[in-house]
């Protein structure tokens, strides 16, 4: 009878670990998708803004076809299903924009009146603070992929974690991080 006991009380164990585990998963799971949530969110309001802002350089600066061009495949680039979808591809987005709109920047700099237009200033500011959101994001997506492959690595949680269905997320980091050290900003 104190064998059957005893088997109880580790079918209880273990149950309860289970249990524990699975929740503990299922919870850094849903902490990781709504942080990606929010990044996406960031990223399509950001791409919202940059319309605006090409037309704006583009009332002073219409020459500068190939700019425009770079800075327009690149936003489609940032919002494409595949990158919303992959942080691995998101990154490889992210740094093609921000060296596209580095690019868009640099040449505003050649107009003062541009510079100087409460529109495009005011652009900028809100794009600074998309920037701003954008980081913030980031460093609550990776500090819980962070979370939750720890707690699927560490043992004895790897041996039940996959049979379980969670996997190991990626970061969302990006290839160039100098590209992404800033916002863009005009200098005057």
């Amino acid at each position: 009878m104190e064998v059957l006991w005893i088997i109880l009380a580790v079918v209880a164990i273990f149950g309860i670990y289970l249990w524990v585990t699975y929740n503990a998963l299922v919870t850094l799971k849903v902490r990781v998708d709504e942080a990606w949530s929010d990044i996406t969110i960031q990223l399509k309001r950001r791409a919202d803004l940059i319309p605006n802002l090409i037309e704006t350089v583009r009332g002073y600066a219409s020459h500068e076809r190939e700019v425009f061009e770079n800075v327009t495949k690149a936003r489609a680039a940032t919002v494409s299903p595949e990158a919303l979808a992959h942080p691995a591809m998101a990154a490889e987005a992210e740094g093609m924009l921000q060296g596209a709109l580095k690019s868009l920047f640099a040449v505003s700099e050649a107009y003062p009146q541009l510079v100087a237009s409460q529109n495009f200033l005011e652009l900028q500011r809100e794009l600074t603070d998309t920037e701003d959101k954008i980081m913030a994001s980031r460093r609550f997506f990776n500090g819980g992929v962070r979370e939750l492959n720890t707690k699927i690595q560490q043992f004895p949680n790897n041996i039940f974690a996959k049979n379980l269905g969670f996997t190991e997320r990626e970061f969302f980091e990006v290839e160039n991080p100098a590209a992404i050290q800033e916002p863009p900003q005009v200098k005057f």
